[in-house]
């Protein structure tokens, strides 16, 4: 967990800013509305130039301000695209701008297709960089697909435009309608040829897609099944002499699995790391008669990957309280700038991990293959006699 900025030290704000946050710490800083810094930036820059070459020595030397930073982080992509486009393309407009002013130019024929490129470009590049997220990744908020055609559209007549600037600019335009014509009439000829092919292989992918999606699906659903309905009849079977432990095991197992059907949290689920591993603790100690005691190094938010560690750690918990003999199970996690680490400790009798038989879920799927999935690592070290560690790392 990255600790907060004293009030004093000027930092970059990169969670309030456009682009890289100078602006937005110098206005907290001061105490003042982060526009009124940014149109400070924006006039001087159009005074020579300066306010570019201020805000990248202020991006270069000024320390980031991350304050404490979620498993997830937010991301540029996720901000509003009209106040990326008109930040970047004033500080590229204000600098082209002043580079004429002070003679630095080639000429307009060169220069402004090369923006009208650039900024096509980079259109470009944002719709196609943009990807599903990962198994239990935090979707980002999708764009509609008329902002998406929009964009790529605009993104392609900026670039064509530039094209045709610099065809006029420089007189080449009548020549280059016959080579257009020409690539025109073998690009038809082309598609002709392969647009089967190319059809075949886009089914093929996305059949493929499909089923792997499928197969992880299914692999999730079998460790939340053996995580909950099986642990949970193991206890019924266990305490099948007291009725009331048994009804208050069936209610509480049939609200969590209502909840995990229609994609709720559970009731009564934490939303940071250390409240969710105290939680699955007392759980556990409530059903096993086990005492565990956590110990966590900072603390972060949870997201869909964050619940995941959270439930293999449980699982781990489980095991070690089922199987450890009766000795305290100890469980300590760290939350660093770049990763989440969560131990998981019994001193029992241990076990080889490589005996243990192919349908047991518990370690392999509920806990190995859970953080798999979520592009986290599991370790898991034991041997007869030396008790059981389960280490789980998730990058954040």
């Amino acid at each position: 967990m990255t600790e907060a900025a004293p009030a004093h030290a000027l930092r970059r704000d990169p969670a309030n800013g456009i682009v890289a946050g100078v602006c937005a710490g110098l206005a907290r800083q001061l105490g003042v509305d982060p526009l009124l810094v940014r149109a400070a930036f924006v006039g001087v820059t159009f005074a020579g130039g300066l306010g570019i070459a201020l805000y990248a020595l202020a991006w270069m030397l000024l320390p980031a301000d991350e304050g404490t930073s979620v498993l997830g982080r937010r991301r540029l992509a996720g901000r509003g695209a009209v106040e990326v486009a008109l930040g970047v393309g004033l500080l590229v407009l204000s600098a082209l701008l002043a580079f004429r002013a002070l003679g630095f130019w080639s000429s307009d024929a060169l220069v402004w297709p090369v923006v009208l490129v650039a900024a096509g470009a980079a259109l470009l590049w944002r719709e196609s960089a943009a990807r599903p997220p990962g198994e239990g990744e935090p979707a980002p908020p999708a764009a509609a697909p008329a902002q998406v055609a929009s964009r790529t559209g605009l993104g392609i007549a900026l670039v064509v435009a530039a094209g045709l600037v610099f065809l006029a600019a420089t007189g080449a335009l009548s020549a280059a309608r016959d080579v257009v014509l020409s690539v025109l009439v073998v690009a038809a000829v082309l598609a002709i040829i392969f647009a089967p092919w190319i059809l075949r292989l886009a089914r093929s992918l996305a059949a493929e897609r499909g089923e792997r999606i499928r197969s992880e699906e299914r692999a999730e659903m079998a460790a939340h099944l053996h995580d909950s309905v099986l642990q949970t009849l193991a206890l019924v079977q266990q305490r099948a002499d007291d009725p009331r432990t048994v009804g208050a095991l069936a209610r509480r197992q049939e609200r969590e699995l209502r909840a995990w059907l229609s994609r709720r949290a559970a009731p009564g689920t934490a939303s940071r790391l250390s409240g969710a591993l105290e939680g699955a603790a007392s759980e556990v100690e409530r059903d096993h008669g086990v005492p565990v005691e956590v110990v966590a190094v900072g603390d972060a938010d949870l997201d869909d990957r964050g619940r995941a560690l959270v439930a293999a750690a449980r699982e781990a918990m489980v095991n070690a309280a089922k199987f450890g003999g009766g000795s305290p199970v100890d469980v300590y996690a760290e939350v660093a700038d770049g990763e989440v680490e969560v131990y998981v400790r019994d001193r029992g009798p241990g076990f080889d991990p490589a005996a243990v038989p192919a349908d047991r879920r518990g370690v392999r799927e509920s806990i190995v293959g859970r953080m798999e999935r979520h592009g986290g690592r599991a370790t898991v070290r034991s041997a007869p006699g030396e008790g059981t560690e389960v280490e789980l790392a998730l990058p954040r």
